[in-house]
């Protein structure tokens, strides 16, 4: 029986990152869908069910944070997906409720490779 295939959405402003991230994500065997803020990462998520979320925090129209709030309300899919944070930086309050939200990991965009970050999905999608 043929496993299924994994999916990613990336919630992410950054047209260039998002592009590297889908590129790099898709070349590494997932199905990678992109959304350029909460609202349209809101509805592509409830749309497709992807495996896991990587979310950005600062984004203009909806912030990662209010997505993320929004996604864990909306139905018992929403309520469990994984959901990994990708942000520029982040405050010990913005962890807090990020973490409240059952947000599974935070990756800060200085600090991190392409490689550690398919790392990280990978061990999430065990």
């Amino acid at each position: 029986m043929a496993t299924e295939k994994k999916s990613v959405l990336i919630v992410e402003d950054d047209a260039a990152l998002r592009k590297v991230l889908i590129d790099k994500l898709t070349s590494e065997g997932f199905d990678v869908f992109g959304a350029v803020n909460g609202e349209e990462g809101l509805k592509v998520a409830e749309e497709k069910h992807p495996s896991l979320v990587l979310l950005d925090i600062f984004m203009p129209i909806m912030d990662g944070v209010t997505m993320l709030s929004k996604l864990r309300g909306s139905n018992a899919w929403g309520k469990h997906v994984i959901v990994l944070i990708l942000t520029n930086s982040i405050d010990a309050q913005t962890i807090a409720k990020v973490s409240g939200l059952g947000a599974a990991d935070f990756m800060i965009k200085s600090e991190w490779s392409l490689d550690a970050l398919v790392s990280r999905i990978r061990e999430r999608l065990v």
